[in-house]
């Protein structure tokens, strides 16, 4: 049995620890209530944008468009979105792990398959895999639009120029504050939505004299869409992220607490069990006396 001062230091230190994984939960939720915020701010207006593409291309022909063009696919590129962080359960490794089975899956179809990381634990465990083209690490704590807008546009170039042939988005979508699930988005080609959708969101949306034309506003359109898209994804993941750590962490305060709770079992049968030895003397020895 451990003496009462091994004890004793064990208790401090997880009740010290106890008390850093409640502070970070306080800090992940205030950070949820601003990353959530600004993602639901958000969706409405990526929803909206999402109606105007289709209801747009819909009726155009898409070979007019270079980012709509459909090729025969050889080579995959896959953007991974996750935190810069850690100390967030297993959000990051859930996203990692449909991403390196998407890998697997493509490339037992013959496919190349290569990565842009944006965050820090995606590059951290992609770059084994030597696939990895583009990096943009520290950005998730404090990105803007203009980190999407230039994610967007260089994944863009690289489709236009023939490196790529499909790029697909993968993040951790925020569903609840219990609940964030990996979610794998189709980037480029850009493609409208076929058939009833279609319909309803023409019905929906009226029918609409474009002023320039449908074509010249598509020109335009495109890239801002990929923008948006980058954009709602670096949301997703930035409010995720918070509230897996924030759940994380109140996970290892009520852990902390478990500890506590069976160390000091363990030093009050310590305690108990010198006291008894103690006693056990002192009656031996009058015993002595006696005789």
């Amino acid at each position: 049995m451990p003496s009462l001062k091994d004890v004793q230091m064990k208790i401090v230190g997880v009740k010290k620890t106890s008390q850093i994984t409640k502070a970070m939960n306080m800090v992940a939720a205030a950070k949820l209530r601003g990353a959530q915020q600004k993602m639901e701010d958000f969706r409405p207006y990526a929803d909206q944008f999402n109606n105007a593409m289709t209801s747009m291309s819909a009726s155009l022909e898409t070979s007019l468009f270079p980012l709509m063009e459909q090729r025969e696919v050889k080579a995959v590129e896959l953007v991974v979105v996750t935190s810069d962080r850690g100390l967030c359960g297993s959000f990051n490794a859930n996203i990692l792990k449909v991403a390196e089975k998407m890998m697997k899956q493509l490339e037992d179809e013959g496919k190349s398959v290569s990565f842009v990381c944006v965050g820090k634990k995606s590059y951290a465990y992609l770059k084994k895999t030597g696939k990895v083209r583009k990096s943009y690490l520290d950005i998730m704590g404090t990105f803007q639009m203009f980190n999407a807008r230039e994610i967007a546009q260089e994944a863009a170039a690289n489709f236009l120029a023939g490196e790529t042939d499909e790029v697909r988005l993968v993040f951790g979508g925020f569903v609840s504050v219990a609940s964030q699930k990996p979610m794998v988005k189709a980037l480029l080609p850009v493609q409208p939505v076929a058939g009833d959708e279609d319909e309803a969101a023409a019905t929906d949306a009226g029918d609409f004299i474009y002023e320039p034309s449908p074509t010249e506003i598509m020109d335009v359109l495109l890239p801002l869409y990929l923008n948006v898209m980058v954009y709602r994804g670096m949301l997703e993941v930035g409010a995720s992220e918070h509230a897996a750590r924030m759940t994380a962490m109140n996970n290892a305060t009520t852990a902390c607490g478990d500890i506590v709770d069976n160390l000091t079992m363990i030093y009050n049968k310590a305690r108990q069990s010198g006291i008894t030895a103690e006693l056990m003397d002192i009656v031996g020895g009058a015993e002595a006396l006696k005789g």
